[in-house]
């Protein structure tokens, strides 16, 4: 795909999660067999981790909804090459368990084919997440 088309699946991506939609429906812009990865404590959220298919998406993004609530998500830029689009920005999210904020910058690396995303991948401050989730 051209770079302004792995832009604009990225764009999707992100309208999709700011949205409310549904995880199924946001889970069908990956492929069948997505491997999604968010490197970290993998013992204290459940989306951490190295997972595969598309229920791990729609999983994440009913635990990121269960479990927290967004404070803020700047997106600063999305780059993109004929294979990979990255986002690139700020956030900061409460754990409803223990009521701390996560403050964070990220990078959200999608590797895309054909028109779905094969790989979902985020860097964030792990420590930092996995320290305000621990109640």
């Amino acid at each position: 795909m051209s770079r302004q088309q792995n832009i604009g699946v990225a764009q999707k991506l992100l309208e999709g999660i700011g949205s409310g939609r549904d995880p199924a429906e946001i889970a069908a812009l990956f492929d069948a067999d997505v491997i999604f990865e968010i490197q970290g404590d993998d013992g204290v959220l459940p989306w951490i981790g190295r997972k595969t298919g598309r229920q791990a998406i729609a999983d994440f993004i009913r635990d990121i909804r269960t479990l927290t609530e967004p404070v803020t998500f700047d997106v600063e830029d999305i780059l993109a090459s004929d294979s990979r689009a990255a986002i690139i920005g700020a956030l900061q999210t409460r754990v409803k368990a223990t009521d701390k904020i996560i403050a964070t910058q990220f990078a959200i690396i999608l590797t895309i084919t054909g028109d779905v995303v094969t790989r979902y991948q985020m860097l964030e401050d792990s420590f930092d997440v996995s320290r305000a989730a621990r109640t």
